[in-house]
């Protein structure tokens, strides 16, 4: 085995190694994944927030056993694989192994070890960006037509696993134009491979089209509930964060697309990242979105470093831009991550109240941060449900219905009498099962509209009462409800259908 591949290899152990150290076994799922898991039970061409790519692994994950050994091994892969594509870009632009050594050490230690923590679109989707780019490379390098192909292809399951891959190209498009590189926009090949992306995701665009296209809804409610709240000097700063450790790599890259000879065929990359942070900018889109595109500029830049600390004193630069991001990173191991007890962080609240991580959504500062909160309480929530389903079932079926997804996908992930729990929330509302009569139900409320629960729906049932709620102190689902309801006066499964129908509606 060549050198080169043991030190890739290497990084590919270490990835997946921090990835598993890096949570501590207090901690449960976070509530994104419970939902994502589900859609691996309900396999479609789309669902109501994303497109149908993550339920395939989710499925995967289902096939192997659907233990959390799984559900952490699949981010970790991609994060470990989008290493290996970057290691390759660098062999394609002639960079020394000093080069993939840095740019793999400032990917190692970066904000991708958070974000491959979850099981969500996000990890594939910075994977599939840099395997785009790396393409591209390959296409700019030989004008091979095959590799206009290879693009269509995963920029097609791109668009499969995340609509927000349309940025790529809408920052791209405009680049080219303004390059040399613009005689692609001549090559037949280009509208070809065009051809083969809409193949691959028309069987999406038909589901959307099926359900009068619930993105278009999906989006105007993140526009109007999430994004309106971004500030864009927020994100700018997030840039600059996410990849702290290889910000001067990244600078180093931006500076050579722009004036070192060997990269001039691909200035084009420089201005598409400035059009396309542009557009990120005026949508206000959350900061992460804009992930995907740094790897490749990460690579960019290592090669350039490589070059210009080859010869001479320069040399001496070198230990020091390995050391960087290893020391830059060690302030983010201390608090970024959830390594530590809930009872420590909670016990040791000084540095995590100084760096803002204790502030939530509300504005006010708990005892531990809300991401971690968020992997709270959902095995409590499960166990208790659980039990109360086991009594209730002696006297008919029983429906488990929930205020959100979280509890929902918790309940179902958790329960050992394989619970199917639903919610109007998020897909779950496609997923309610009214061919049986339901008797009774377990209803599932936040605490903060818990309070008038029982006056509301015990007068549709015999008897009806509060069965527990989540304990744990440290969970964002702390008090969420258990409510118990025997012996159902009306309909239920005409009640629910009534309320579905509703919901739909606004779409």
């Amino acid at each position: 085995m060549k050198r080169s591949y043991l030190i890739l290899f290497l990084f590919v152990i270490a990835k997946f190694v921090l990835q598993y150290v890096l949570i501590s076994p207090e901690y449960e799922l976070q509530r994104d994944e419970y939902l994502h898991i589900d859609q691996g039970y309900h396999l479609a061409w789309g669902y109501l927030s994303v497109p149908p790519v993550n339920s395939w692994v989710a499925w995967l994950i289902k096939i192997l056993g659907g233990s959390v050994f799984w559900i952490r091994f699949f981010p970790a892969l991609f994060g470990a694989l989008t290493i290996v594509v970057v290691w390759k870009a660098i062999d394609e632009l002639k960079g020394s192994l000093f080069a993939q050594i840095l740019a793999s050490l400032g990917l190692l230690l970066s904000v991708l070890l958070r974000l491959n923590m979850l099981f969500q679109p996000n990890s594939l989707e910075v994977l599939l960006w840099t395997l785009f780019f790396y393409i591209l490379i390959k296409y700019i390098k030989t004008e091979n037509v095959k590799w206009l192909y290879w693009g269509g292809i995963v920029f097609g399951f791109g668009i499969l696993n995340k609509y927000n891959i349309a940025f790529l190209a809408l920052g791209l498009i405009p680049a080219l134009l303004l390059s040399g590189q613009r005689k692609i926009f001549k090559n037949k090949h280009l509208y070809w491979a065009g051809i083969l992306t809409l193949i691959i995701i028309l069987p999406n665009l038909l589901w959307q089209y099926q359900y009068n296209f619930p993105v278009v809804v999906h989006m105007k409610e993140l526009s109007e509930r999430q994004l309106v709240n971004v500030n864009r000097f927020d994100f700018l700063k997030s840039q600059i964060l996410f990849f702290i450790g290889a910000a001067f790599v990244i600078i180093a890259g931006f500076y050579a697309l722009l004036l070192y000879r060997p990269f001039e065929k691909f200035r084009f990359f420089f201005w598409g990242y400035v059009f396309t942070i542009g557009l990120f900018l005026f949508f206000k889109a959350k900061d992460y979105y804009a992930i995907g595109l740094y790897p490749i500029y990460i690579a960019f830049g290592a090669v350039y470093l490589g070059s210009l600390f080859e010869n001479g004193w320069k040399k001496i630069f070198k230990p020091i831009c390995i050391l960087l991001p290893i020391i830059l990173f060690l302030p983010l191991y201390a608090f970024a991550f959830p390594n530590k007890s809930p009872e420590y962080i909670a016990s040791h609240p000084k540095w995590y109240q100084k760096m803002g991580l204790l502030r939530w959504e509300d504005g006010k500062d708990h005892a531990i941060p809300q991401d971690f909160a968020d992997m709270q309480g959902w095995e409590e929530l499960a166990q208790k449900v659980d039990r109360e389903y086991s009594k209730l079932s002696k006297s008919g079926n029983t429906l488990v219905l929930c205020d959100n997804y979280g509890q929902a996908g918790a309940i179902n992930y958790y329960s050992k009498l394989g619970i199917k729990a639903v919610s109007f929330n998020a897909d779950y509302i496609n997923w309610m099962d009214l061919h049986k009569k339901y008797n009774n139900l377990i209803r599932i409320k936040d605490y903060s509209s818990s309070g008038t629960e029982l006056e509301e729906t015990g007068p549709y049932f015999e008897s009806g009462i509060l069965a527990g709620s989540i304990k744990n102190p440290f969970a964002r689902e702390y008090g969420t409800a258990i409510f118990s309801f025997k012996g159902a006066k009306i309909n239920i499964n005409k009640r629910i259908q009534d309320e579905i129908n509703e919901v739909i509606n606004r779409y």
